[in-house]
């Protein structure tokens, strides 16, 4: 019988993304042989995700989960809207989600985890989800986010059932205040940054490499006036002013009055905003851009558009 090392289910795993189990196992009944083992897993039908792993997924949904002072959120891709209504799916996204609040937000540490209610990884889990949907899917991120004393609040948009959407947002709120009111404000401060985007949560935590893009940027507009050094040097600083209004989550305007800063809201109510993750489905994903409106009546009827 040879022997089934580490680096050989690995090997196996990468050619045809079965889970591990069951490449540890087309070894052994393959005496090691890797294309003997590759024919198995064809034979059982569990290399079936490996020719759709190639495949774009952009679509899918994001979850959220919470516990007390604690809450997680994962994003699970697939091809098509389509997946997102197949319940099997809905249920793998709820559990990974869940799982983010014992596991932690590492993608890798959260595939290895086991799947609850089974013997198998996560990770083996998407590969069976994977053969019996027929679509590609991939773990995109995780977000955990803790709080000493207070709660972590969820928020949920175009939701299709409680705590799965297209958009999530978690955010921390500490303090003493009653946990009821903390959670109001939170689900508040949720629905925020879901609609505003902001990209940190106070002028400290803005990307400085950012930051310096835009301070260039501005820079070279206010030199287009012909303004002296000194003028264009306060004109920059009262437009990253400005820029810190648009991007840190603190300094925006609170859009459910459109005139209070989100810092005075979370002061009047006695928190302490420490930190949010937002998640928005397939944000960031380079989707190829498809034939407009009229090249595609074009092809189907063979006229040329004008």
């Amino acid at each position: 019988m040879a022997e089934i090392t580490a680096l050989m289910v690995r090997d196996l795993r990468d050619k045809t993304g079965a889970g591990m189990m069951d490449c540890k196992k087309a070894l052994v009944e393959a005496d090691g042989d890797m294309e003997a083992a590759i024919d198995w897993l064809r034979a059982k039908g569990l290399s079936a995700a490996a020719k759709k792993s190639g495949r774009l997924a952009s679509e899918g949904l994001v979850g959220v989960a919470s516990g007390p002072n604690v809450a997680g959120m994962v994003e699970v891709n697939a091809e098509t809207d389509f997946v997102a209504r197949n319940e099997q799916f809905q249920g793998f996204v709820a559990e990974v989600a869940g799982l983010v609040l014992s596991v932690g937000d590492d993608v890798e540490t959260l595939k290895s985890a086991t799947y609850p209610g089974s013997r198998h990884s996560v990770s083996e889990e998407l590969t069976r989800l994977i053969a019996t949907i027929g679509e590609n899917m991939t773990i995109r991120r995780a977000r955990r986010i803790e709080v000493a004393q207070g709660v972590v609040a969820t928020y949920t948009h175009n939701a299709i059932k409680p705590g799965l959407g297209k958009i999530g947002v978690l955010v921390g709120l500490e303090g003493a205040s009653e946990i009821d009111a903390l959670e109001q404000l939170g689900r508040q401060i949720g629905m925020h940054v879901a609609a505003t985007r902001p990209e940190a949560l106070d002028a400290s935590a803005v990307d400085p490499a950012a930051l310096e893009r835009e301070k260039a940027v501005l820079t070279e507009q206010a030199r287009a006036s012909g303004k002296p050094e000194a003028i264009i040097e306060k004109m920059v600083e009262g437009r990253i002013r400005k820029y810190y209004e648009e991007v840190v989550l603190l300094e925006q305007i609170w859009v459910h009055d459109g005139e209070s800063r989100v810092k005075a809201v979370v002061k009047k109510s006695g928190g302490n905003l420490t930190g949010f993750a937002r998640f928005a489905l397939g944000e960031g994903i380079d989707k190829p851009a498809g034939p407009d409106f009229a090249s595609e009546v074009a092809a189907v009827s063979g006229v040329p558009k004008s």
